[in-house]
């Protein structure tokens, strides 16, 4: 069987290696690897796309690993694994410092911001729509976190639906 990973890793020396020393190890074997140090995103993470062979009990046995060693799977077999999700924001977010709100969100794990809208009312309370990229199984910690942000510069929270 065969399973087609992309995989997100910091771009330093020896990440490329460490996930590929266990797929041997594991009964899996390594078709083809795709590592793209161009394509860094805003975390300064790369994209890695591996082809794998291997029974499938051993295939599931490399993603547990990889999960183990907190890699990042972006896409298994042209499935995205990301969430994409939304919260509001009411307040006066400007006043309140609205990089600080994104690196704070941004700075929690599994969580990135990929758009702020920000609608602006005077010297009224503001309104920003934010829309987030969360890791599978992530997006309740997310709002949970945003919250206590959002609390913490007197700001109302609204999450989607």
């Amino acid at each position: 069987m065969r399973m087609n990973l992309v995989l997100e890793l910091l771009d330093v020396p020896g990440q490329l290696v460490s996930i590929l020393e266990p797929i041997s190890g594991l009964g899996a074997n390594l078709v083809t690897v795709v590592h793209r140090r161009d394509a860094k995103n805003e975390k300064g993470k790369i994209p890695v796309q591996l082809t794998l062979e291997g029974e499938q009990e051993n295939l599931n046995r490399v993603i547990k690993r990889f999960d183990d060693l907190n890699i990042t799977i972006v896409e298994k077999d042209g499935f995205t694994n990301k969430e994409f999700v939304s919260t509001i924001l009411i307040g006066h977010i400007v006043d309140r410092d609205v990089r600080d709100t994104t690196d704070k969100i941004n700075a929690l794990d599994g969580v990135f911001v990929i758009g702020f809208d920000i609608k602006l009312d005077g010297e009224k309370k503001s309104t920003a729509l934010i829309n987030l990229e969360v890791d599978p199984g992530k997006k309740h910690f997310a709002f949970d976190k945003i919250a206590e942000i959002a609390g913490e510069k007197d700001l109302l929270m609204i999450n989607e639906v």
